[in-house]
Formats: C-alpha cells, structure tokens, sequence
C-alpha cells in the first residue's frame, strides 16, 4: 500500500500532540481575555493585494494563487495584516481602543526546519486607537505576562525602536535582524550582496549598536519596571530590528534563556502606517504575535505542560436480568 504523507512542511497532530496545543491554546485566550483583549476571526484566503507592498522582503513566501473566478488571492500570511483590513472596514462600528486577540493559522512557503513551517498556529493581541508609548508598554508587559502565567521562572523581552533606525535602509535593516543567527561578520556580507558597500555597511552596523533608547523607549521600560518585572525580565537591545516593512516605533522580542534557545518565542511592533494605508485615517496600531509551537516547546522542555487526558473514560453498568444468559 501506498502511504500518502502530508505536505512538506504540514504536520497532523494525533491526540496527545493536539491536547497539548489545545492546552496552550486556552491558557492564552484566557490570558488575553483577562487583559480585556476580545477575540476576533478573519478568512484563511484574503485577497492577495492586502498582503502586497505591506510586507517587506519575505513577500516571496506567499502561498498565492488564482482562485475559480480568476482573481489573485493569498493564503493568509499573517494576521495584522488581516485585522488592519478588519479595522479599516468596521472602523465605524468598533469602539476605539479596541483591544482584539487572534489565534488562528498562517501559511507561509518558506523551507520547514526546526521550529519553522508552512502552516503554523499564531496568537496575536493587539491595541488599535492609541498612538502613545502606552498602549506599546501596555502589550509588552502583556508579553512577558503571558510566559510569566505559563509558568517560566525567567522570560527576556529585548526592546528597540524602529525610530532610532530613521537614517537606515530597508534592506540594510533586515540584514541586521539576522544578526543573532549569522553574526556581524554575516551581516556585513548579506549587506554587501545587497549592493551596500563594505565601508557604509560596517558604519550602519556601529550606528546600531551605539544607539540609546528614546523618550518613548524610556517610558516603556519604566513601566515595566512600576508593574513588578524582575530587572532581568527586560533590556534595551538595539540590535532588536524586526524584518517586517511596516514596523515603525517600539519593536521587541522576547526569548526564554532557560530552555537552552535563544530563539525568540514573541515578536511585536507599532504599524500606525500600515493601519493607515487601509483605514485612510491615522488611527493607531500596536500589538504581537506568539510564535505558538516555539512556545509549547519552550513549555515542554521546562515541564510546563501537564498531563493531560486525551479521551474520556466510561464505565457501562447494565442491570438486565435478561441479559444472564450471555455470561
């Protein structure tokens, strides 16, 4: 017999993986409820002009095709983008902060390797309505909230500014974001084959890594500081790039040190701009997205996750005198 397996980079998940994600999954709507945060759902296929000019480099991981009336159409990427559209075309009915989480998947056709596949879970949450540095505070202690809840006894969130970036080029920006896995030496040659030449990207890179945080930076980390993060629950990092086109202001990461990765489990910015392209008004956006299975990992190498049933058990009592005769 011919096994036929899933897609490369498409998984199935029998019950015990799937109680797991369920798991997970109900822990963060609970938190993201508890926040104020309501939920909100959009279509797995959009149209695929939303997704253009709005992403950055990485458009060339759109799973895109012509549907049967022949229009261009995306599988859905991410999901700002999304609930940007949502926004803009209810802008009129929601009452503004509006306050939204969103766990639901994404596509993306980029090569599977470990913690990275084509189609995976994200959970967003994100604040639309407040251009200040307080709704940016307000989710990236919801952030560190959220691992703190699950259990972590440490979690680091890196924090930077887009703004301090303003003199920099798109494409020298996303080199940099690649600066924990490829090293400077990386850096500066992925900027070189870029066009950048080796002398203005090594002045790009020494501009990054001297840059202090801002005034909106400042009022960010004392409100982490006031709500009762250790210290080393948080830190300026002006490496923290982010690769996305539309992230402007406050950017950050956050990374659980003790599950032996680096790798981050949470990324978030503000995209008043990309708001803006959709909603015609500058209306105000900031929030995150849960790199979910990286997170279950981190949960499961830290014991975290508990035991769980994956079926009920029932018990059948008959009391028939008629049925006797089949013992």
């Amino acid at each position: 017999m011919n096994t036929i397996l899933p897609l490369k980079g498409f998984r199935d998940f029998l019950p015990p993986e799937a109680a797991k994600r369920k798991w997970l999954r109900d822990k963060l709507a609970g938190i993201f409820s508890s926040w104020g945060f309501a939920p909100l759902e959009t279509p797995t296929l959009e149209p695929l002009e939303i997704f253009v000019g709005a992403i950055g480099e990485d458009e060339k991981l759109f799973f895109k095709f012509k549907d049967q009336g022949e229009r261009d159409v995306a599988l859905r990427y991410d999901q700002t983008v999304p609930t940007c559209r949502v926004v803009a075309q209810y802008q009129n009915q929601l009452t503004f902060p509006f306050k939204r989480y969103q766990i639901q998947p994404a596509f993306r056709a980029e090569k599977p390797q470990k913690g990275r596949y084509r189609e995976f879970t994200q959970a967003d949450a994100d604040i639309f309505g407040v251009k200040t540095p307080d709704a940016d505070a307000e989710t990236i202690a919801l952030s560190l909230e959220i691992y703190k809840q699950l259990g972590f006894k440490n979690a680091l969130v890196r924090i930077n500014s887009r703004a301090l970036f303003r003199d920099i080029p798109y494409d020298a920006i996303v080199s940099i974001d690649k600066i924990k896995k490829i090293g400077d030496d990386g850096v500066l040659a992925e900027m070189e084959k870029k066009g950048i030449s080796l002398a203005q990207a090594k002045e790009y890179l020494s501009y990054v890594k001297n840059l202090q945080p801002n005034e909106e930076l400042t009022i960010i980390l004392k409100y982490l500081k006031d709500y009762g993060f250790p210290d080393d629950w948080y830190a300026f990092d002006p490496t923290i790039a982010r690769s996305f086109s539309y992230s402007m202001g406050p950017i950050w990461e956050v990374e659980i040190p003790d599950a032996g990765y680096n790798m981050s489990v949470l990324g978030g910015e503000r995209y008043d701009g990309l708001l803006e392209k959709f909603a015609g008004r500058d209306i105000g956006g900031t929030g995150f997205a849960v790199g979910f299975d990286r997170t279950l990992e981190a949960a499961e190498i830290m014991g975290l996750v508990p035991a769980l049933p994956v079926a009920g058990q029932v018990l059948v009592t008959i009391f028939n005198a008629e049925l006797k005769r089949f013992r």
